[in-house]
């Protein structure tokens, strides 16, 4: 096995020679990025419970630093290499299955993932979404057709403070979704990743006001970031299938893990819906 770095400052070259894939095999995307993959985006496109790739599945077991899960890739290799998301449950939860499909069909390699224990902490979180991540770099059955410097992190409840925390720790990631975050005495101004928060109007396990707002504004400014809020969303809002939750994350990893400009038109100006009671944030800027 090829020695995993960390991922930090020089991620890109490190997690593609770890990979074996590089710039080289990107493939020629549309419009002079080499990262865009799939259809112009439509809000019917990325509304849908599936999007323009076909994709297949198999199971991961536990080991390599986190408790095993369910690896989802697209079948299509014509377009070339595809950016990677890690999505973590929270506190005493299952592997969010749901989330598989719904991103792998918009043109990511995503590895749902269960904790080694359900009560991991968000620290223990963080440690085991980098370890799925240097995995499916390295030895997963989807390896050749990952592009190991577009890597993300999902995450929901202890999950989400541990996207958070795998961010701060890795600044090089592209994208980090913290959804309905818990972690408790964290400030992140030390994040530099582009963050996206959900946050429930009606959680009361993790309260907006004093977990993911608070999370939220201690991103500095000059970094992407967004929040937003689901009108009398309770805590478990995330478990199950979610239009408003997978449509804002599809474009935000479509932004931020393909370079997709193409999706700045759900970002920005800040979504204004029925479904979300706040919402804020920057506008994609590179």
């Amino acid at each position: 096995m090829r020695k995993w770095r960390k991922l930090g400052a020089a991620v890109g070259i490190a997690a593609m020679i770890a990979a074996g894939t590089g710039l080289a095999n990107a493939g020629p995307g549309i419009e002079g990025n080499p990262y865009q993959r799939g259809p112009a985006p439509t809000t019917a496109s990325i509304e849908a419970p599936t999007g323009a790739f076909a994709v297949a599945a198999t199971p991961v077991p536990g080991g390599n630093g986190f408790g095993g899960g369910t690896l989802t890739y697209p079948t299509d290799t014509s377009q070339g290499t595809f950016g990677a998301v890690v999505v973590t449950p929270g506190f005493l939860s299952p592997e969010m299955k749901w989330y598989g499909p719904r991103l792998a069909s918009q043109g990511f390699v995503v590895l749902t993932i269960a904790t080694n224990t359900a009560v991991d902490q968000p620290g223990a979180r963080a440690a085991q979404m980098l370890a799925a991540l240097k995995y499916l770099v390295e030895q997963s059955p989807a390896k050749d057709r990952i592009d190991g410097s577009r890597l993300a992190v999902m995450g929901h409840s202890m999950g989400g403070g541990g996207s958070l925390e795998a961010a701060e720790m890795h600044p090089a990631l592209k994208a980090a979704i913290p959804l309905e975050p818990w972690d408790l005495g964290k400030n992140f101004s030390a994040v530099r990743t582009p963050t996206l928060i959900v946050g429930g109007q009606n959680d009361w396990i993790a309260p907006v006001g004093q977990h993911a707002v608070p999370f939220y504004n201690s991103i500095p400014a000059g970094v992407n970031k967004a929040y937003i809020e689901l009108a009398g969303g309770s805590h478990f809002v995330p478990m199950s299938p979610n239009v408003t939750i997978a449509k804002y994350s599809i474009a935000w990893l479509k932004r931020f893990v393909d370079n997709d400009t193409r999706y700045d038109q759900f970002l920005c100006p800040v979504p204004q819906a029925a479904a979300i009671s706040v919402s804020k944030g920057t506008c994609p800027h590179t």
